[in-house]
C-alpha cells in the first residue's frame, strides 16, 4: 500500500510539472508580466499612431522640419515610420517573453529620454528631421519615464525568456 501511495504522488508529481502554469503557455494576455502588458499597449498605440500619421502627412517633405498635426502632436513621413518601428518591436519584444520586454522596454525608453532631452533644443533649427514640436517633446519624455520605469523595476525575478 505504501508503494501504491508513493506511486500516486510521483504520477501526480509528474502530471502536474508537465503542464503550463498560469504563466506559461498562454501569450493571449500579459501573462502576468508588466512589461509585456507595456510592450503589447505602447506598440501597438504606436502602430497606430504612425499608420495614422499617413493620413496627415500627404504633402509633407520625407524629413521636413516643419510637419502637419495629428492631433496636437507634428508629424512627417520619417518621424511615421520610426513609430512604425519602435511600435513593431515594442510588440515583438512582448510575444517574445518578459525578458525580451523588459529589454526592449528599457532601450525604447532609454532611447526615448534622449529624444525628448534633445528636442528641447533643437526645435527651432534645421537639425529637427522630426518635425518635433513641444507636444512631441512632453510625450517622448512621459513615454521614456514609463517605459524606463516599468522595465528598470519590475519583472526582475524572471529569467527565461518565456516567463
Amino acid at each position: 500500500m505504501r508503494d501504491l501511495r508513493g506511486g500516486r504522488r510521483s504520477a501526480r508529481l509528474a502530471l502536474t510539472s508537465t503542464l503550463p502554469s498560469r504563466n506559461q503557455g498562454c501569450d493571449h494576455a500579459a501573462s502576468g508580466s508588466p512589461n509585456k502588458l507595456l510592450g503589447y499597449v505602447f506598440g501597438v498605440v504606436y502602430l497606430l499612431v504612425g499608420a495614422a500619421g499617413f493620413a496627415v502627412t500627404g504633402g509633407v517633405g520625407f524629413a521636413a522640419t516643419e510637419g502637419e498635426p495629428l492631433i496636437v502632436f507634428d508629424v512627417n513621413p520619417l518621424h511615421n515610420i520610426i513609430h512604425l518601428l519602435v511600435g513593431a518591436v515594442l510588440v515583438l519584444a512582448a510575444t517574445r517573453g518578459a525578458r525580451a520586454a523588459k529589454g526592449m522596454n528599457t532601450l525604447v525608453g532609454a532611447v526615448y529620454l534622449v529624444l525628448g532631452i534633445i528636442g528641447l533644443f533643437i526645435l527651432d533649427s534645421s537639425l529637427n528631421v522630426l518635425a518635433l514640436n513641444a507636444a512631441d517633446n512632453v510625450l517622448h519624455l512621459g513615454s521614456a519615464l514609463l517605459l524606463l520605469g516599468v522595465g528598470l523595476s519590475q519583472d526582475k525575478g524572471r529569467t527565461t525568456a518565456a516567463a
